[in-house]
């Protein structure tokens, strides 16, 4: 990985565009080819990013300033989407190899969960149908990556309590898996946000954006919740 912490000015054309003005902001280049450019806050989310497959190219600006043109990969008669880094001053330059990730490793509830889930898919949803477990992306596995009635692939994405980050990541996984021809020949892939407890602000973020909740009852999955138990 190379981090760059420099003052900089970012422009996004694609789909959209989008302008950072200059500014001091951390530079990110993964391994795996993709790049982020953080700032001192909003958490974990970059300001702006490009996911691989994608092409860094450094060079010059007129003004001799250095300028990096990041262009990710287009379908075939497409233009590719740009990012443009306009360097001012670095400030820090490094490079670091992390090696293998292992990943990560979910608590016995959250797994168990997985499993079950991976099992009885049909509880999220009527019809559907599990294709892998753990299905790789370039930003790291989703949960379980199914099929609906329709031939439509959906992402979910497991969690003992819902929130506002689960839905972020469930976000850039469908972002990824929406550019795979293979997954999209019937449609868009969708995504269910499933979990115990799922916060408000998590559910009106995830309906927002078009991703559907699931609450998950544990112990009815687990064939340990007796109907006869409840008083309603």
């Amino acid at each position: 990985m190379r981090l760059v912490v420099a003052r900089c000015q970012v422009d996004y054309a694609g789909r959209l565009t989008a302008h950072l003005p200059m500014a001091t902001r951390v530079l990110m280049i993964k391994a795996d080819g993709s790049v982020l450019v953080h700032s001192d806050g909003g958490s974990y989310k970059p300001l702006n990013w490009m996911s691989p497959p994608c092409t860094v190219r450094e060079g010059s600006a007129e003004d001799g300033r250095i300028e990096w043109t990041v262009t990710a990969k287009a379908a075939k008669g497409a233009e590719p989407d740009t990012l443009r880094i306009l360097i001012e001053e670095v400030l820090h330059d490094s490079q670091h190899d992390l090696g293998i990730d292992p990943g990560l490793q979910k608590d016995g509830v959250e797994k168990h969960l997985q499993e079950l889930l991976a099992e009885h898919p049909a509880t999220l949803s009527p019809g559907l149908t599990l294709v892998r477990r753990e299905f790789p992306t370039a930003i790291g596995p989703v949960d379980l990556m199914c099929r609906d009635t329709e031939g439509l692939s959906v992402a979910v994405e497991i969690k003992r309590r819902g929130e506002i980050d689960g839905v972020e990541q469930l976000t850039r996984y469908l972002e990824l898996l929406n550019r795979d021809p293979l997954l999209t020949t019937k449609g868009a892939v969708r995504g269910i946000f499933a979990a115990q407890e799922i916060k408000p602000q998590a559910r009106v973020l995830a309906e927002d954006r078009g991703i559907a909740c699931a609450v998950v009852d544990y112990d009815a999955l687990r064939g340990i919740d007796d109907p006869t138990d409840r008083l309603f």
